[in-house]
């Protein structure tokens, strides 16, 4: 394919992606699963999920999307979230899937919440990092952000970068940039792994659990002249300083510092 063919079919991509962004939350995701316990509310700009002892509930996006900048307003289930797990995602389909992660893993009252974030590229992830966050993610809403384009991957909350992953196919690791993805979330239990690696179960007295979504946003919804500036954005001095400080003060778990986990060298990503 030539590069103006390549650059046609990109910018096809990026033009359907703005279409599909504009309006409100049911304009743009539908509820998949959960038998009634997730709700479109507000004319379709919010919406909740929740979880009971018999089943949680999810939803997914209309589309997919290569590339893209995508916000979204989440407030997490509050109090004893012990065992459940907030995920918000995009994905593919298939064994040799794609993924970009965002898990809100529940805690005790008083504890906070674990956000483990995660890379998949062709099936294979194993890419975990974890932090604490600096506010209270159930007092209100806050904003969750995912920056994919053909460079880097970067996690944001409140537009503070949290983690950056680079595309290093230059030394033979694969990365997400052929298969569209759709943005998924669900509210479910587990109990067997989430919190404390299980040790602390779903107080299902506290039940049903619940976190709202609302204000999904998309860079690509800007004006024509600057909405493909995403496609080529990276960290400034100042956001790297950010990203410094918060892996410094918040990071709980970094793959590439797990050298028990990998006795025989860390993964060649890590070098980037």
């Amino acid at each position: 394919m030539s590069s103006f063919t390549s650059k046609l079919v990109l910018t096809l991509m990026v033009s359907a992606f703005a279409i599909a962004i504009a309006g409100s939350i049911d304009d743009n995701f539908e509820i998949t699963w959960g038998e009634g316990r997730a709700k479109m509310l507000n004319n379709g700009e919010l919406l909740t999920l929740s979880l009971d002892k018999i089943s949680g509930s999810g939803f997914q996006s209309k589309n997919e999307y290569l590339f893209g900048k995508i916000d979204m307003q989440i407030k997490l289930v509050p109090g004893n979230s012990a065992g459940t797990v907030t995920a918000y995602y995009l994905s593919s389909q298939g064994p040799t899937h794609d993924e970009i992660d965002f898990e809100f893993l529940g805690n005790l009252s008083g504890d906070p919440y674990t956000l483990h974030t995660n890379v998949f590229s062709q099936g294979k992830g194993n890419r975990e990092q974890q932090f604490h966050l600096w506010f209270d993610p159930t007092a209100d809403f806050h904003t969750y952000s995912i920056l994919w384009n053909p460079q880097r991957i970067i996690f944001y909350v409140d537009g503070t970068p949290i983690r950056e992953y680079k595309n290093a196919e230059s030394i033979g690791v694969s990365y997400p940039k052929n298969q569209p993805m759709r943005i998924y979330s669900s509210l479910w239990n587990a109990d067997d792994w989430a919190t404390r690696g299980g040790l602390v179960k779903t107080d299902w007295s506290k039940a049903p659990f619940s976190a709202s979504y609302r204000n999904f946003k998309s860079a690509t919804s800007t004006s024509a002249a600057t909405s493909n500036s995403w496609l080529n954005e990276e960290l400034d001095n100042t956001s790297q300083e950010r990203l410094k400080w918060v892996q410094k003060n918040y990071m709980v778990y970094n793959y590439c510092n797990d050298s028990k986990r990998f006795p025989q060298g860390y993964p060649a990503d890590c070098a980037m």
